[in-house]
């Protein structure tokens, strides 16, 4: 059993993430087109269900081969996201699915305040500044998960050190170069810093170029 977990962990994660799509879509269905409040819940919870299930997936790997691979980072990844930007992305996904299935049946699905929030968030000011906190976020947790791998691919502080202050192993081949304990970690890592700076560059614009300049 545990090797077929192992050895099958990529096709059990997109299993469940198939799921949690389909968890998500007959909870819109069953809450809105159907009425159904209270059953829609269980579609919910198995959501968060499954959600919880590949985090003691990636962790019961973790135990059993005690390396940080590519699977367990995609996994923490995912995790993290629904646990923090996922939140604020599903409450919109759920306010756009009221008012286009309110539209198509005539009632009014929405309440004034979320009215109000989905008025707010076309606000060029307001877009700024949530861009502003977002990618504060994303740079406190890209610069937590990279000491992490650093703190777990070098010797310690002066090794650290050495690194920062001489950037010349930035897009090596050689991974003894790195302060990268693979070559999974590194490759993410590249991978996510080109992300992060086009993000934090993409995030800074509507502060300068606030949306009502841009056309």
């Amino acid at each position: 059993m545990i090797d077929l977990i192992i050895l099958y962990q990529w096709e059990l994660f997109i299993v469940a993430e198939i799921l949690s799509v389909v968890a998500l879509l007959l909870f819109g269905a069953v809450r809105y087109f159907m009425g159904k409040r209270r059953f829609s819940l269980l579609f919910l919870f198995m959501f968060l269900l499954l959600l919880a299930l590949e985090a003691v997936m990636a962790i019961f790997i973790y135990n059993e081969t005690g390396e940080i691979s590519t699977f367990l980072i995609v996994i923490t990844v995912f995790v993290i996201y629904a646990c923090t930007f996922g939140i604020g992305d599903f409450k919109k996904l759920d306010r756009w699915m009221r008012l286009k299935i309110g539209k198509w049946r005539g009632v009014e699905l929405l309440s004034e305040k979320e009215i109000y929030i989905m008025n707010r968030q076309k606000d060029p000011r307001y877009i700024a500044k949530k861009y502003r906190y977002s990618s504060i976020a994303h740079l406190l947790v890209f610069a937590t998960v990279q000491a992490g791998f650093w703190m777990y691919g070098t010797a310690g502080a002066g090794e650290i050190m050495a690194f920062i202050t001489d950037l010349s192993w930035i897009g090596t081949e050689d991974i003894a170069e790195t302060p990268y304990a693979n070559e999974t970690m590194y490759r993410i890592s590249m991978t996510w810093g080109i992300v992060f700076i086009i993000d934090f560059i993409w995030s800074w614009s509507y502060t300068i170029f606030p949306a009502s300049e841009k056309g």
